[in-house]
């Protein structure tokens, strides 16, 4: 759950800091995530270029003149020496200031002179001030940027946002006003509640609601539309749509925009229909046996029955409390909608989304329980917003109300805190406490009468009024006690990070690799050699000359203690070790890594001399499998890892690749070594070596729980046919395996290379690689003009990706 300070204000009469608000919140039980605030922002104003200049002195460097509006200087231009390929007359830029803190080089800006010309600070780019990685320029704004103006202020970055996690018991945070409402509760400010004015109707709604379910099964408890006509669905205001951006939606229109506002403003999630598009009367059943939606994010999904949907005198028109459909939706000619506010069953509504697959705003609330007296209300808060922002003409509110809502009573004796909590609390004080969260409370001496309100279902006992009360007088409060010991371990405790060193772990050891214990710290040529030795990370105190720094990576010790074995009658090892490196003396500067090297003829298979041959020493192809299984173990992506050559200077130049996800993230590094820095270590022999950087690995995603289909397993023969291709020598293999497998995703279920010839038959500069592709279908047995026509989208795939051509 995201929200911004400003859009809590709203519902918060507060002085309080930001940090005292954030530390509020995570005591009351919405801890807080994160905060995105970008003070650092504020010092940086809008700028304009008027002239660019050659620098006397240096080819890549010009000298600007800049406009940073009446405020600096006088209104005098500035003289700024500037690198940017794009620095310009002209360009509108952010500018930052002599004595301004610049994030994203952790440096303050002074008065310098480069290459002898005078620089009164620096145009920024979007890495400098951590907004992106972009770093090939400075920052391009739009002609018409405020010169002068703060440039957080135009870019919307003043307004800090906060993220909280929600457990799923608390329904009633979902929207910015309940949370505010724990605040005020906490004493760190006041409500304020916005009031719901009567809608002034002209006439009642045309369009009438059936709920149709067979009894005992309602899917719906109640349901509340009002149709508007008149309405000009332009853009939402300013104000509504960087709110919306701020906490990651992208504003679409007024109307959609307002019920995606008043979602996270109350809670409520609502729906809008085009009423042009609307045929007849709308009725709210289950879904029928066949029955089909195109949703509004342009997928069409297959209903069943149990699905409650709204529907038409077409058919459905929703997927009720998830999404819309596009045939109903809303677009830029809409002139009159229907407003939908309902109560759905929270266990239709879960069990629906799993098995479609759909994860939204919607029913993230819907499953949870929305207060189901805000339904009407609800209505008019949209309506009015609607109103206001749209424009048009109200009608009357056609309303199914839901049953009567069951409101028990729950005892709560005034020595139940103190006995459960270990905290004391004074009668008057417990029912103070709850009194400012909306519950009812009637008193005798011995203890209170309490009723819930509407928003908090997840009250049922006394327990959890007691937990009520400890959350607002403090959990901080508490003596902690040791826990009684358990006899088994009940739950998963391990963290990702963990889970990672464990399985990477078991997978290199399984590949013969035996696991060593190294010293954090070595001698400072390795450190250089290895990419580190700066004097931030030497030692004040070593413990002696050879462990004056801190590693900036765990090869030189494998290395070292590989070369040790070998001196001692041990040639062939493969060594690996699971540990941290370090960049820099901040934590940031700090990376988990699994790393390891082989020697001699330690491969996978075995080492040593054998009967049937002599074992071929370790190569960069070793190094690449443990990296590859290393990674695999630890849960990257493997099937989307893009390997490139070339690595780090301590590997061979031409023996060595990273594996990539994406054209950033490096994942792992692997080869055979430099002779130069296995010469610093005073190493000999055969050295391959990998190192996979585990805390690079992506999280998971979250993703939607489907329900599993029936496993499905072709019975029909897999065909194997072979091709071999005649490509330019610098070619890549992955390249031609690449092509051949995108030529029939559902036909090709592998690719492998198995042969390559280089010859004067092939001509000069010219490779033969052959791959083996297994074809294996679903539906029938290949015909032979089947086997043709994907072999030719094969050669032809393989053609557009290499330019390769079938050898003769």
């Amino acid at each position: 759950m995201k929200f911004t300070l400003s859009w809590l204000k709203d519902h918060l009469e507060t002085e309080a800091p930001l940090a005292a608000i954030a530390d509020k919140l995570t005591a009351l039980g919405l801890e807080v995530d994160g905060i995105d605030d970008k003070a650092a922002m504020r010092p940086f104003t809008i700028a304009r270029v008027i002239s660019a200049e050659r620098h006397p002195d240096a080819d890549k460097l010009q000298v600007l003149m800049v406009d940073a509006g009446p405020a600096v200087n006088g209104g005098k231009p500035l003289q700024i020496v500037c690198g940017a390929p794009n620095a310009r007359a002209g360009l509108v830029g952010v500018l930052g200031l002599p004595g301004t803190y610049v994030p994203g080089l952790d440096t303050t800006l002074g008065v310098g002179k480069i290459r002898g010309v005078e620089s009164n600070g620096m145009m920024c780019s979007e890495r400098e001030l951590e907004l992106s990685d972009e770093h090939n320029g400075i920052i391009d704004l739009p002609a018409d940027a405020p010169v002068g103006a703060a440039f957080a202020d135009y870019a919307n970055l003043a307004d800090p946002v906060i993220e909280i996690g929600l457990t799923p018991n608390r329904p009633d945070a979902t929207g910015v006003h309940g949370i505010a409402r724990d605040l005020a509760a906490a004493g760190l400010g006041t409500l304020k509640t916005p009031a719901v004015s009567a809608i002034p109707a002209a006439a009642p709604c045309p369009v009438s609601v059936t709920l149709d379910f067979p009894e005992g099964a309602s899917l719906c408890r109640g349901f509340a539309l009002r149709k508007v006509t008149g309405v000009t669905n332009g853009k939402s205001p300013d104000w509504m749509q960087k709110r919306l951006i701020a906490i990651g939606l992208r504003p679409i229109s007024a109307l959609v925009d307002i019920t995606n506002y008043l979602t996270f403003d109350c809670g409520r999630p609502l729906h809008v229909f085009d009423a042009r598009k609307v045929a007849g009367n709308l009725v709210v059943r289950s879904a029928r046996a066949g029955e089909e939606i195109l949703a509004l994010d342009g997928k069409t999904y297959a209903l069943a029955p149990g699905m409650c949907v709204i529907a038409d005198d077409k058919g459905v028109e929703s997927i009720a409390g998830i999404m819309g459909g596009e045939a109903s939706g809303c677009d830029e000619t809409t002139t009159e909608v229907l407003i939908e506010s309902a109560l759905w069953e929270p266990l239709n509504i879960a069990r629906t989304g799993r098995a479609l697959g759909i994860i939204t705003d919607a029913r993230y609330r819907f499953e949870r329980g929305v207060d189901p007296d805000f339904m009407q209300p609800g209505l008019d808060r949209a309506t009015q917003l609607v109103l206001e922002i749209c424009g048009g003409t109200a009608s009357e509110a056609t309303v199914i109300a839901p049953p009567a809502r069951a409101t028990p009573t729950i005892r709560l004796p005034f020595t139940e805190v103190e006995r459960l909590t270990g905290l004391a609390s004074s009668a008057d004080e417990q029912v103070g406490l709850l009194r400012r969260l909306g519950f009812a409370v009637t008193t005798d001496d011995a203890g209170a009468d309490v009723v819930a309100p509407s928003w908090r279902p997840d009250i049922e006992g006394s327990a959890d009024l007691v937990e009520e009360v400890m959350r607002l007088k403090g959990v901080d409060l508490i003596e902690p006690q040791p826990l009684a010991r358990l006899g088994a371990v009940s739950r998963r405790i391990l963290t990702t990070a963990q889970i990672r060193d464990k399985a990477s772990r078991r997978a290199l050891a399984a590949r013969g690799m035996v696991e060593t214990v190294t010293y954090s710290f070595i001698a400072e040529a390795p450190a250089k050699a290895f990419g580190g030795g700066s004097a931030a990370l030497r030692l004040a105190n070593p413990i002696s000359a050879d462990l004056s720094d801190m590693r900036p990576s765990l090869l030189p010790s494998l290395i070292a203690a590989a070369t040790r074995n070998a001196a001692r009658g041990h040639p062939d090892v493969a060594l690996f070790e699971v540990s941290h490196v370090y960049a820099s003396p901040e934590p940031e500067g700090q990376r988990r890594v699994a790393a390891g090297i082989r020697r001699g003829t330690a491969g996978s298979a075995g080492a040593g001399r054998s009967w049937n041959g002599h074992a071929e020493p370790v190569g960069v192809f070793d190094a690449k499998a443990d990296a590859l299984a290393a990674l695999e173990a630890a849960g990257a992506p493997v099937a989307n890892l893009q390997i490139e050559r070339g690595a780090s200077d301590w590997y061979h130049p031409g023996r060595s690749g990273r594996i990539k996800l994406g054209p950033k993230v490096v994942l792992a590094e692997f080869g055979e070594f430099h002779p130069r820095a296995l010469k610093t270590l005073d190493a000999a022999g055969a050295f391959a070596g990998f190192e996979v950087f585990l805390g690079e690995i992506p999280e998971p995603k979250k993703k939607a729980t489907r329900t599993k289909p029936v496993l499905s397993l072709s019975s029909f023969q897999p065909v194997r046919r072979d091709f071999a291709f005649v490509v330019d020598a610098g070619t890549e293999a992955q390249k031609i395996v690449r092509a051949a497998e995108g030529a029939d995703r559902k036909l090709v279920s592998e690719v492998r290379v198995f042969d390559l010839f280089t010859g004067p038959s092939l001509g000069e500069g010219k490779l033969s690689v052959a791959i083996e592709v297994t074809l294996r279908p679903s539906e029938g047995t290949l015909t032979e003009e089947e086997l043709e026509a994907v072999s030719a989208r094969i050669v032809a795939q393989v053609a557009k990706a290499t330019g390769g051509v079938l050898r003769g």
